[in-house]
């Protein structure tokens, strides 16, 4: 029997969410002169090695949070200075769009370029002054329950298992985690959360989530091109018509910026690439002019949520809370999810500390959560900006964003009839017969590299002796029929060269070949496999990326 721990407060993950949590549990607690025990469960080797963002922050939650964050040396250290926006024609061209035509939602005057792994390390620092217990390397493996079916707390996962399953030398069993309220804070497209999803009915009467891959590269570069604060966005190619995404490049403190590209998960061809179109997107003159000379520092990738308002699922249910974009609280129409990330967790915070002050046992269903939330600025954000991915995905690039420029600057975000979308993006993708495969350039190792280059530079480690994390429900499907019908589009959706077809030389036939070593924890695979016949599941603590300041 696995040893257990009690505490009135569980909270799985170590992100803006789940750190915002229990901040704010513990300042209601310590002005009530209240004990609370918070535990905090983060997969990571440490607080910030799995957090991957642009990114550009709104303070507005953080300074709700921590008023005094500049005092407390909070790592804000970039205003930005300017906007830049692009419509990308071709390989060589590209327009400026002026500032009075660009949706009100994509300025960002008064906001910061940051590293949000940074951030979340000072908020950890914040927690533990505060009191809270933060057990780094610890994955949440399973959900406990009660026999009345609420939720008890989690477990985390054994350590030291063989990849056939049995118990090696330094085999150490999980230990369960039990709590009066339960909160899941483990980012986009979460394992536990899709489960709590699924048993509690949780996205019953919404539209489907639709996600969307971004990544990212960590440049040092020529100090006489730095512009410290400067914020660049486009949109178009190298993305085709029938493709949604963007592009960004933020100039950040020490003469480093960030260059990226977010790629929608609803695209048709299964011959794309994100990654490759990515590598090719970096050559265009308005990326490459800033780039040249420098050297590349990190690499990563990670799955966004995008659904939106119309896609939120409930977030409360017997002895818990999903928070975060565990939910889907990013904010699409302006490329933001930490603030909002935050502020779900803070209103979650404010309704357990509620309860806990009437001696709740805990276990309930916390439905005063969702009064809360549609009363907060949160839910007016989210409501504004409910038709922004809708409108891109109907009417594409162009007319999408013609449509969000008189929805948010005529209208506020306020029209009065809310577009929907529920095609899965998984759905989306077409047969290979359909399409033109596409050839990609070979990188040129200055400004376009490979896979497994990429992959050093984000730190990934795994123990090689444990169970595969990437299972497969059958496994015969991605032969049969990903290859079959689809091209094998494993080996191109993965930023990290997880997936690899292999020649059988006995059974001559094609074979799927694992290289759960390299996988970034993204969750694409769970997300584009068209199948979905790949299940992410948590690997032993401490495995994936080690991100340094992403």
């Amino acid at each position: 029997m696995r040893e257990s721990m009690e505490f009135d407060v569980v909270i799985v993950g170590a992100g803006p969410a789940g750190l915002s949590t229990a901040c704010r549990l513990m300042q209601q607690a310590q002005q009530a002169e209240r004990e609370v025990s918070i535990c905090v469960v983060e997969k990571g080797s440490e607080v910030g090695a799995h957090i991957f963002s642009g990114a550009v922050l709104e303070p507005r939650a953080l300074t709700e949070l921590f008023p005094d964050w500049e005092d407390r040396a909070a790592p804000l250290n970039t205003p930005v200075i300017g906007d830049e926006i692009y419509l990308f024609q071709d390989a060589e061209r590209a327009k400026r769009i002026p500032n009075s035509f660009v949706p009100k939602s994509m300025h960002n005057e008064g906001n910061y370029v940051i590293s949000l792994g940074n951030l979340t390390r000072w908020l950890a620092e914040q927690a533990e002054d505060l009191g809270v217990e933060i057990f780094p390397g610890f994955a949440a493996a399973e959900i406990l329950y009660h026999e009345n079916g609420a939720v008890k707390g989690i477990a985390t996962g054994d350590m030291g298992v063989s990849a056939d399953g049995s118990q090696k030398g330094s085999y150490m069993e999980g230990m369960e985690l039990h709590a009066k309220y339960t909160v899941f804070s483990e980012g986009c497209r979460g394992h536990l959360g899709k489960q709590l999803v699924e048993k509690y009915s949780l996205d019953d009467g919404v539209d489907v989530q639709h996600y969307g891959i971004g990544i990212k590269e960590l440049w040092g570069i020529d100090p006489a091109k730095h512009k410290p604060g400067l914020v660049v966005h486009g949109a178009g190619w190298p993305l085709d018509k029938d493709t949604n995404g963007g592009s960004f490049l933020y100039h950040g403190e020490n003469n480093q910026v960030v260059v990226g590209l977010v790629v929608d998960l609803s695209y048709s061809n299964p011959y794309l690439g994100p990654f490759d179109e990515f590598q090719r997107m970096k050559q265009h003159p308005v990326f490459k002019n800033t780039l040249e000379g420098g050297k590349r520092v990190s690499y990563g990738a990670r799955a966004m949520t995008k659904g939106g308002l119309n896609a939120l699922p409930k977030m409360c249910f017997p002895g818990g809370l999903l928070v975060g974009c565990d939910a889907g609280t990013l904010n699409f129409a302006k490329i933001k999810g930490t603030h909002t990330a935050m502020k779900s967790g803070m209103v979650a915070a404010e309704t357990i500390f509620a309860a806990l002050q009437t001696d709740d046992e805990g276990g309930k269903e916390l439905n005063a959560f969702t009064e809360a939330l549609n009363a907060s600025w949160l839910y007016d954000e989210l409501h504004r900006s409910r038709n922004f991915g809708p409108a891109m995905h109907k009417f594409g690039t162009f007319w999408g964003g013609a449509f969000n420029y008189i929805d948010q600057n005529w209208f506020k975000g306020k029209l009065p009839f809310t577009l929907h979308d529920n095609t899965p993006d998984y759905a989306q993708l077409k047969e290979a017969s359909e399409c033109t495969p596409i050839e990609y350039p070979k990188p040129d190792g200055k400004i376009s590299f490979d896979k497994l280059s990429s992959v050093f530079l984000s730190n990934t480690n795994h123990e090689e002796d444990q169970p595969c994390h990437l299972t497969l429900k059958d496994e015969s499907v991605p032969v049969k029929r990903n290859w079959g019908l689809f091209a094998g589009p494993e080996a191109r959706f993965c930023p990290a060269g997880v997936y690899e077809f292999v020649e059988d030389p006995e059974k001559k036939d094609m074979q799927l070949q694992i290289n759960s070593q390299n996988c970034l924890h993204c969750k694409t695979c769970d997300i584009k496999d068209p199948s979905q016949n790949i299940t992410w599941v948590v690997p032993e603590g401490t495995g994936g990326p080690n991100y340094p300041n992403m």
